[in-house]
């Protein structure tokens, strides 16, 4: 296969032009067999835009090409494709996941499709249900601890943005697993090679559902409203779990796919006595903007209809040495109450696959560390959560507090100098929930307050009116990823051996992607054990790490 990379066209322009492109640049008369690897867009000199390509092309006589084309430009490329490990498994080991989110979802996925037949146990309600759930409570504020927007048939990602782009290196092709599966279910196609691929909620929700069906055909079993309450351990090995309080189910192997919000869980895995340990995260507050002042800042448009709505990322570090950044940014999209317990608030950001929202919005948040949740326990991090998100509930009334930065700032550091766009003035949130005004200063503690407004003055310096006074904050983001890591040694086996954690809640990831690779890497581990042994899972030659 011959690569091309750095191919670079306007975003207006039509297939043929590429295909034009393709010709002129390998010498050749007819048109290949073109894949598109990576589409990313060029946007340094705007409002000039371009899409730059990175495309396989499959064309017979490949090495005569290749020698008559620009090798600056293009490469010899060998394919490769993902392989699970085992398939056609007929034996009667049955594997357990709890939770489906992305990781159990896919490590189900897996499991099923080489003949395990999987059973998934999930505390909340499948998806069509969950979102009838999850929009009675942001109308009526009347919460269901079970089935809301961090539990339920796909995880908390379900009520996001569907962001699918990852940092975690691909060296065994899990990336591009997790993308074909979600296009075989239902995704765009454009996922596979956008640089920065989201889904929607919407679509997700479709992609889920399909998933859970995929996984049933082929005889794996899916309990809804089942939640595991204890952990049946004997001789330092899993033997069951208890789902409900009352009904004991024989496992050999678990997977523990909980999401970061399972704080029951963990609690229960504590006394249990299973190996974890703190760990950093961080938190803050959503910051919405007109989507159109985006848009001007990132494309110097404010409307591309070939692109969409514009992304940003913003990175600073304050005086004091926290990391401030953006997390999970939303074009055109609302802000949701994310709340999972009573008495508690959490937003979290949500787009539809449109993205078409006047408002964009996404998390700036500052980073934390163990030595800031007043505890050495392991699980002082959910602790230092849970007083936040009082605070949240309790300066909201039980509604979503929002305050303009203007204010914000000045509670903060007692002065006011931000700038004031007038144009800004009667901007108002997108939020799915109810909400009303309140001081959100009241809710961290003062040094990441003062990171926040650092890390905001300095955004407003890379992108105009970021920080005018007028920009509206809503709190607390919380859940950015889980505070715990729960230990797994080199067969991803916990310190009770058959229990596998997997995934964002067990501190093994950091979005959809990385869960789902997780979720898929744990699937292999446990295919290879039931098949071949321990003995044989042992040698590092023959285990993807």
């Amino acid at each position: 296969m011959l690569r091309i990379n750095q191919l670079k066209l306007p975003v207006e322009h039509t297939r043929e032009q590429l295909e034009r492109k393709v010709l002129k640049l390998l010498h050749l008369s007819k048109v290949p067999e073109i894949i598109i690897v990576r589409r990313s867009v060029d946007a340094r000199k705007k409002p000039e835009l371009y899409f730059n390509y990175i495309l396989d092309i499959r064309v017979k006589n490949e090495k005569e090409v290749y020698r008559n084309c620009d090798k600056k430009q293009v490469v010899l490329q060998e394919e490769k494709e993902y392989h699970f490990p085992v398939s056609g498994y007929q034996g009667k080991i049955r594997p357990v996941i709890i939770g489906t989110g992305p990781a159990g979802l896919f490590c189900g996925y897996m499991l099923a499709e080489a003949g395990f037949r999987p059973i998934l146990l999930e505390r909340g309600k499948q998806v069509e249900e969950r979102i009838t759930d999850v929009e009675n409570f942001w109308k009526t504020g009347v919460l269901q601890t079970d089935s809301n927007v961090q539990f339920g048939e796909g995880g908390a990602g379900t009520f996001s943005d569907g962001k699918l782009n990852t940092l975690v290196k691909d060296k065994y092709g899990r990336n591009k697993k997790v993308l074909t599966v979600f296009v075989k279910e239902g995704a765009p196609d454009e996922i596979l090679y956008d640089h920065k691929p989201h889904i929607g909620t919407d679509v997700l929700s479709v992609v889920v559902r399909n998933m859970r069906e995929h996984i049933l055909s082929l005889g794996g079993e899916i309990r809804f409203q089942s939640k595991v309450t204890d952990f049946d351990i004997r001789d330092g090995k899993i033997t069951g779990v208890l789902i409900d309080g009352k009904e004991r189910l024989s496992a050999e192997y678990v997977v523990l796919a909980t999401g970061h919000s399972a704080r029951d869980t963990f609690r229960t895995l504590y006394d249990l006595g299973i190996a974890m340990e703190a760990k950093p995260f961080a938190v803050g507050f959503r910051v919405e903007h007109p989507q159109e002042l985006i848009n001007q800042s990132q494309y110097g448009r404010k409307k591309v209809e070939k692109l969409g709505n514009a992304p940003y990322k913003v990175t600073a570090s304050s005086q004091s040495g926290r990391g401030v950044y953006s997390f999970c940014m939303c074009p055109g999209g609302y802000v949701v109450n994310a709340s999972s317990e009573e008495g508690r608030l959490a937003v979290n950001g949500m787009s539809y696959s449109g993205r078409r929202g006047t408002n964009s919005n996404s998390a700036i948040i500052v980073s934390v560390k163990p030595e800031d949740y007043g505890s050495n326990h392991p699980l002082a991090g959910i602790d230092f959560q849970r007083k936040i998100e009082e605070k949240a509930f309790v300066i909201g009334e039980g509604k979503v507090p929002v305050e303009r930065y203007g204010d914000f700032r000045a509670s903060v550091t007692g002065t006011n100098n931000t700038s004031d766009n007038s144009c800004l003035k009667d901007f108002l949130p997108a939020i799915k929930g109810n909400w009303c005004y309140a001081g959100l200063h009241e809710i961290l503690p003062e040094e990441l307050n003062k990171a926040f407004v650092e890390g905001m003055e300095h955004f407003g310096s890379v992108i105009a009116g970021f920080n005018d006074r007028n920009v509206l904050m809503e709190g607390v983001e919380s859940r950015t990823s889980s505070p715990v890591r729960i230990m797994r040694d080199d067969s991803l086996q916990s310190s009770a051996k058959g229990i596998y954690p997997c995934g964002e809640g067990a501190g093994y990831a950091g979005g959809i992607t990385s869960a789902a690779m997780d979720g898929i890497k744990v699937a292999e581990e446990i295919a290879r054990r039931i098949t071949y042994g321990e003995q044989e899972c042992c040698t590092q030659t023959e285990r993807q790490k």
